[in-house]
């Protein structure tokens, strides 16, 4: 497969510490905004019907969603998972030396993750 112009324009900006370091953030945006997402509906739940669990309103619920917020706190993540029954599971590792499943699993018994 060859590649396309904005593969070559994204290997060319990735070389660029600041760029990839932004890069890398919003990625991890969009995987938390489509994670709540993708639970809400598994929930069967509206953005207006999750807000009213929450006691808060639908703009924020969409603000939650949104892979451009940034601004998301463990508090209220958790808040979202409990109403979702779903968990919050947060997994820190060095940027050059990604951490084993093994380790993380680990980690997780021997602190209470079941």
């Amino acid at each position: 497969m060859s590649k396309t112009n904005f593969d070559s324009y994204l290997e060319e900006n990735l070389r660029d510490p600041d760029f990839a370091g932004r890069f890398r953030e919003a990625g991890e945006a969009w995987d938390i905004a489509l994670q709540l997402s993708a639970l809400r509906e598994e929930a069967g739940l509206s953005q207006k019907e999750l807000a009213a669990k929450l006691h808060t309103s639908q703009q924020h619920i969409s603000r939650l969603e949104s892979p451009a917020y940034q601004g998301h706190s463990l508090r209220q993540l958790r808040k979202v998972a409990e109403a979702l029954h779903a968990r919050v599971r947060v997994v820190i590792e060095p940027a050059d030396h990604p951490v084993s499943p093994a380790i993380v699993k680990e980690a997780g018994e021997k602190y209470g993750d079941k």
